[in-house]
């Protein structure tokens, strides 16, 4: 197996455990910060609006289910949506609500166990990295927090896919990321934890794909049928580590 010149990294359950997510504390919170509200609309009524558009864009792309939707929407469109449609306000831009919506629904947020320590060891031994995330936050807001939590991690770009319109596992993302990092597929590796988005996505871009199979992380489909020898896992950032140490 050919040692890479650059690895990329999924977020959310990657380099980043959001160990609890509670979308309706978050909207609760957005509620009680609303200038005008003048239905007297419910965090429920919120919470209905939401994912009430949300399948109603898994019809109109056609996705079988949430990993295979084709294309991504910001935060800020689909609040926007939501918000507006019954005449709440705010005093503040949607730009500064989403982080405060996304640190409220995440309150216990952390980096990967021993992923300090893998990026330590990559950017030592040239080996380039970055981010390619399905997120519907902004860049801005995701770089903000993977710097807080991860300072030293030396990533040259990060991608959300919200501001480029395709999603993992389309292969417009992946073919984006390599022309960010100018380097062909055949030397680039793409870490992840969902088999549909991030496995099977990598290796259709041509990707060699490292499955990040932790146990705590929420696994809600099974890896598609793809050759055995053609991805990697591994359950714990150090063995990564180890093997990039033996090559």
């Amino acid at each position: 197996m050919k040692r890479p010149e650059m690895i990329l990294f999924d977020y959310g359950n990657t380099i980043i455990t959001e160990k609890t997510v509670d979308f309706v504390k978050a909207n609760e919170m957005l509620l009680g910060m609303a200038v005008t509200n003048p239905c007297h609309i419910t965090v429920d009524k919120i919470q209905e609006r939401v994912l009430s558009l949300i399948k109603d864009l898994e019809i109109k792309t056609g996705a079988a289910d949430h990993h295979h939707y084709l294309i991504d929407v910001s935060w800020n469109s689909l609040n926007r949506c939501v918000y507006e449609y019954f005449g709440i306000t705010f005093d503040r831009p949607y730009s500064e609500l989403q982080k405060l919506f996304w640190d409220s629904a995440t309150p216990d947020v952390c980096a990967s166990p021993h992923i300090r320590e893998l990026l330590n060891f990559l950017h030592d031994s040239g080996i380039r990295t970055g981010v390619v995330s399905n997120i519907m936050y902004s860049y801005e807001t995701l770089s903000e927090r993977i710097n807080r939590l991860i300072p030293d991690n030396h990533f040259e770009f990060i991608i959300a896919s919200c501001e480029y319109v395709y999603r993992k596992p389309e292969p417009q993302i992946f073919e984006l990321a390599l022309r960010r990092a100018g380097l062909s597929a055949d030397r680039v590796w793409f870490c992840g934890d969902n088999p549909v988005c991030d496995i099977e996505g990598a290796y259709h871009a041509g990707i060699r794909p490292v499955w990040y199979k932790k146990n705590v992380c929420r696994q809600e489909a099974a890896l598609p049928a793809l050759p055995v020898d053609s991805y990697t896992v591994i359950t714990d950032w150090a063995e990564l580590a180890a093997l990039l140490r033996s090559e």
